[in-house]
């Protein structure tokens, strides 16, 4: 049987790049609203692998994306290496993610590549808004759905994900 991961908000992880550097996220949340999943942020700049970046200087570092997953899965697989924790900065309220139900489609059918039915909600905000088109600050909404850790790592090493999801122009 494997060993019992054991996380906890404002744990910090890596993840390990093609180039030997790392690229880090810290899981800042649970959204009870998508499932109690593990939500985390990530971070854009990239370390070599043999330094560890001071915590409080890689907080307050550009962000790369928000996203719901199951931090504790990808540590098994060794996706994700448990490196630290920090406080959770900057707060969440500005966190906004998006989904839609033209999500998915029907065997034989092609899948719907622009969606105009999304849906907006912050972190544990029961109150998701129907919005249609993405306009305004809901253009910068992240995808919502919970993600599986494989496509966490590839985001993370790539700056996309590896599934199709409709876009919103």
């Amino acid at each position: 049987m494997g060993k019992r991961v054991k996380t906890e908000i404002g744990d910090i992880f890596s993840v390990e790049l093609e180039n030997g550097n790392k690229k880090y996220f810290q899981y800042i949340a649970n959204d009870r609203t998508q499932l109690n999943s593990d939500v985390i942020r990530s971070f854009k700049r990239e370390y070599p692998a043999r330094v560890i970046p001071d915590y409080s200087e890689l907080l307050k570092g550009d962000i790369e994306f928000h996203a719901h997953t199951v931090i504790n899965i990808g540590v098994k697989q060794g996706l994700y290496m448990q490196e630290g924790k920090s406080i959770v900065y900057p707060t969440l309220e500005e966190v906004l993610f998006r989904d839609t139900n033209d999500y998915g489609n029907k065997v034989g059918d092609e899948p719907i590549k622009v969606s105009e039915r999304w849906f907006v909600w912050k972190i544990n905000d029961e109150g998701f808004r129907k919005v249609g088109k993405l306009e305004g600050e809901n253009r910068i909404a992240e995808i919502g759905i919970v993600i599986p850790p494989f496509a966490i790592a590839e985001r993370i090493r790539t700056g996309k994900y590896n599934f199709v999801y409709p876009d919103f122009d």
